[in-house]
């Protein structure tokens, strides 16, 4: 399977990739409202990046104690589900009740479930797809989610700038509840992929059998920390931009879109891992620009040519999946996941610390150097050409050899 057009021509495929693009408009007006909101009743650069991923970082708690759920629930109603509670959420924070900590602290709430349900349909992915093209298949939906990341900041930044940020946030739960119903009436029923109890006690034994291979390990961090240290330096584009973020969201969801259909349609798993390390630090370096104080032309250039990067990401999910037993795979890719978000809030976090105690230009410029040093870190020392272990153990639940991975010789 080499074209993406046979990818869409699988049914279930394009009904998944339907709602999630759906979602992801959701998600990028709920936070661009939220941070315009909130940075233009305080004027902080902190409470305004905290407000832009802050429902991120309470997945770390979810993924240590919920995960487990992911493979024990049937994954149609669990989406639609979950679509409609968090829409259901945001028409809470769009009605005006709710002073901002409470609205901050829904968000929270909010980012302790969405692990399970990123799991699920993450781990679907690879379900619905024949295993020779989930690249590809991952790659389509990074460039969709790239699009209609485009799509929701550019109608966020409209609602923006024409309504309201209260306007952007009832925009968001009807592009919400249009998701669920989607999930609802066009995904095909599948049962649950693990059986037994989900527990604590579960979720811990899957998330240890993860961290016992070092290869696995290795591969988490390298997920996690340098995209997510860009995240933290997108979210300082508010208060760089001002009115005009949206510009710069846009130009960075756009570079985003087209690095990974370059890399996801026309490179090789070789080539893939050859262009690890050189895409990674292509996200971080453009940025290093930005002690000079660009004007918004320059900084939207920047954003578009370093987000191009974010590329890098699909050659370490294929080396993870690869690796990964079949019967936990939806709480592993809720590790990625979660870890993801997680790391994305503590370094919007971080970088809107720093802009509050310097500016936001000098905040994104000093990120961009952490990033450049943490990639040669981690990826500088080569891949092994086959994974050289098997994970043991696996959910209680499962037979004793029901975890263990599926031999696989797979570069890249």
């Amino acid at each position: 399977m080499t074209t993406y057009r046979q990818i869409l021509a699988i049914r279930e495929f394009r009904v998944l990739f339907t709602a999630t693009s759906a979602t992801v408009i959701a998600k990028m007006m709920e936070t661009l409202g939220l941070a315009a909101l909130v940075y233009a009743k305080t004027g902080s650069p902190l409470l305004a990046a905290v407000a832009y991923l802050g429902g991120f970082l309470p997945q770390a708690l979810g993924a240590m104690t919920l995960l487990s759920v992911a493979d024990r629930l049937r994954p149609r109603t669990a989406l639609a589900t979950w679509s409609a509670v968090h829409a259901t959420a945001l028409v809470l924070m769009a009605t005006g009740v709710l002073p901002l900590w409470a609205m901050l602290a829904l968000l929270m709430i909010l980012g302790f479930g969405d692990p399970v349900a990123g799991a699920i349909s993450n781990a679907l992915v690879v379900d619905v797809l024949p295993e020779e093209a989930y690249v590809l298949g991952r790659s389509l939906l990074n460039v969709g989610i790239g699009s209609m990341q485009i799509v929701g900041y550019a109608v966020g930044g409209i609602v923006l700038a024409l309504v309201s940020p209260i306007g952007a946030l009832w925009t968001a739960a009807g592009v919400g509840f249009a998701a669920s119903l989607v999930f609802r009436l066009r995904l095909q029923d599948r049962e649950p992929r693990a059986t037994g109890r989900a527990s604590l006690a579960a979720t811990w034994a899957g998330n240890r059998t993860l961290f016992s291979s070092s290869s696995i390990r290795r591969l988490l961090l390298a997920l996690w920390l340098p995209a997510s240290l860009i995240v933290g330096v997108e979210s300082m584009f508010v208060p760089y931009g001002g009115k005009a973020a949206g510009a710069l969201l846009t130009a960075a969801a756009v570079g985003m879109l087209i690095g990974d259909l370059t890399i996801g349609r026309w490179t090789s798993p070789e080539t893939r891992t050859r262009l690890t390390m050189p895409l990674f630090l292509l996200l971080a370096c453009p940025y290093l620009v930005f002690v000079l104080h660009p004007n918004l032309a320059v900084a939207t250039g920047i954003a578009f040519v370093a987000s191009f990067g974010y590329a890098g990401i699909l050659s370490l999910q294929e080396r993870f999946v690869s690796l990964v037993p079949k019967p936990m795979l939806g709480q592993a890719m809720g590790v990625v996941g979660s870890g993801q978000s997680t790391m994305q809030a503590l370094c919007a976090i971080m970088v809107g610390g720093l802009a509050q105690v310097t500016e936001p230009a000098t905040a994104i410029a000093t990120t961009a150097l952490v990033t450049v040093v943490v990639t040669l870190a981690l990826l500088a020392k080569p891949w092994p050409k086959t994974s050289g272990e098997q994970l043991s153990g696996g959910s209680p639940s499962d037979p004793p050899n029901a975890a263990e991975p599926e031999a696989s010789s797979r570069e890249g």
